[in-house]
């Protein structure tokens, strides 16, 4: 397989223009699963939720993973093939065999499960055929401060979004489907602390590759789990009366 920059430059301006798309869609409402879901839904048109984000999670990791594989000979080099691995694999890793079987969400839609499936795939052809193909890094890349900073970003942002989803996954016992205030960590100064992480991870793991599919899936996440931090916010000012009034929705001290 070559790589073919034309290719590369469609999927990524495909990608960020879907992420202006569901901006403009998700600020007025949120998509209905979890906490916006309105009506529980036919039980033949929903998936257990760990069942769920297993499945929609799992392309994200394998499709890279296949890419790697058949890539001949299958050696974790050049530097890009390093990066995606031990990064973006490895967020999915996390999130596919980790994080889908500790969740104790609400039962998932199938419609909503199908798109999600579809854009992990999508996203895990670009972000593995860039690297894997068309990526190249000079040999001193390890002590360009973009690099070290995009690192330092990423850890940073996985760390607390992985603390964050504890912290959730903590307030609820095995069953229990009803929500209650998030305390603790970065929860103490804003209602999205998971969405913030997961943010600032991909924007740690663009600055790290400096590559345009990577920034344009940082774009896509801020645009779409952006407005549901918002969407978040203000359904916990609504059900909780006590909720703190000093959490902002996203970005602590700011929004």
């Amino acid at each position: 397989m070559q790589c073919s920059p034309s290719l590369v430059l469609a999927l990524s301006s495909l990608l960020g223009a879907l992420g202006f798309l569901l901006l403009c869609l998700n600020l007025r409402a949120p998509s209905r699963y979890g906490k916006h879901q309105e009506k529980p839904g036919k039980p033949w048109a929903r998936l257990p939720a760990r069942c769920a984000w297993f499945l929609q999670e799992l392309p994200s990791f394998l499709v890279p993973a296949l890419l790697l594989a058949l890539r001949s000979p299958p050696r974790l080099e050049p530097l890009g093939c390093r990066l995606l691995c031990c990064m973006f694999c490895a967020h999915y890793f996390h999130r596919t065999f980790i994080y889908s079987f500790f969740t104790r969400g609400r039962p998932f839609p199938l419609q909503i499960l199908l798109f999600g499936i579809l854009f992990c795939i999508y996203n895990g052809f670009l972000q593995g055929y860039y690297m894997i193909y068309c990526a190249q890094y000079p040999k001193d890349w390890f002590t360009d401060f973009r690099f070290t900073s995009g690192v330092l970003l990423f850890l940073f942002g996985m760390g607390i979004n992985i603390h964050s989803d504890i912290l959730l996954r903590q307030l609820r016992k095995p069953g229990d489907h009803t929500y209650k205030i998030p305390q603790g960590g970065l929860f103490t100064y804003v209602s999205g602390a998971n969405f913030f992480g997961e943010i600032v991870e991909w924007f740690g793991y663009a600055t790290a590759t400096w590559s345009l599919p990577a920034f344009a899936f940082a774009l896509f996440t801020l645009c779409f789990i952006g407005p549901r931090a918002y969407h978040h916010h203000r359904y916990y000012l609504r059900m909780f009366t006590d909720y703190p009034k000093s959490r902002k929705a996203l970005i602590p001290f700011i929004f």
